[in-house]
């Protein structure tokens, strides 16, 4: 593995590619012989990309952490023989990303993309559930989604109101799933 050396280019960020689940344990080992080995100056940083994403059902909300790349791990470390060795024997890890035994390290642009930490809305209604409105000028009124904004932070909910269907547009969290 000589070579490995020889492309040493200072800190980069890697990924390793795990067992699918592997991930926090193989953060977790790898964290623990770094301690104990003193290699806190060939491998500076795990990071297992996640994001939060707020599941919404009218006006509960509920924070829910999810893996962005499920089964792997970024490693920013400097490539040597010994910090390849390292990671690639912790239980769990399968490999480097890269051809052969020659991982690739990310560009400092791509590292920044996934290492950025996003927040996302995931709305638990779908076009055609019927739905109380709890909040806001409508407050009181039921009727069927007829449309959801692509972010999913708007409806547009068709209410029944001196006999006419009209059209009223409200946020998500103002309305709630009819119960059954």
């Amino acid at each position: 593995m000589s070579d490995i050396n020889e492309m040493n280019a200072g800190p980069r960020w890697y990924v390793a590619h795990t067992y699918s689940g592997y991930e926090n344990k193989v953060k977790t080992n790898l964290e623990k012989i770094i301690e104990n080995r003193g290699l806190g100056h060939l491998i500076f940083d795990i990071k297992i990309p996640t994001e939060i994403i707020v599941e919404s059902d009218g006006g509960v909300e509920k924070e829910v952490e999810s893996k962005v790349f499920p089964s792997y791990v970024l490693i920013k470390m400097t490539m040597t023989d010994e910090s390849w060795h390292v990671v690639r024997n912790i239980r769990g890890v399968t490999g480097f990303v890269g051809p052969g035994s020659k991982p690739v390290p990310l560009s400092d642009e791509e590292a920044a993309a996934i290492l950025n930490e996003t927040r996302t809305t995931t709305v638990s209604l779908s076009v055609g559930d019927i739905v109380d409105i709890v909040d806001g000028m409508f407050t009181g009124f039921f009727g069927k989604i007829d449309e959801i904004s692509e972010d999913g932070t708007e409806a547009t909910v068709i209410v029944s109101t001196v006999g006419r269907d009209m059209p009223v547009k409200v946020e998500t969290k103002q309305i709630r799933r009819k119960a059954e």
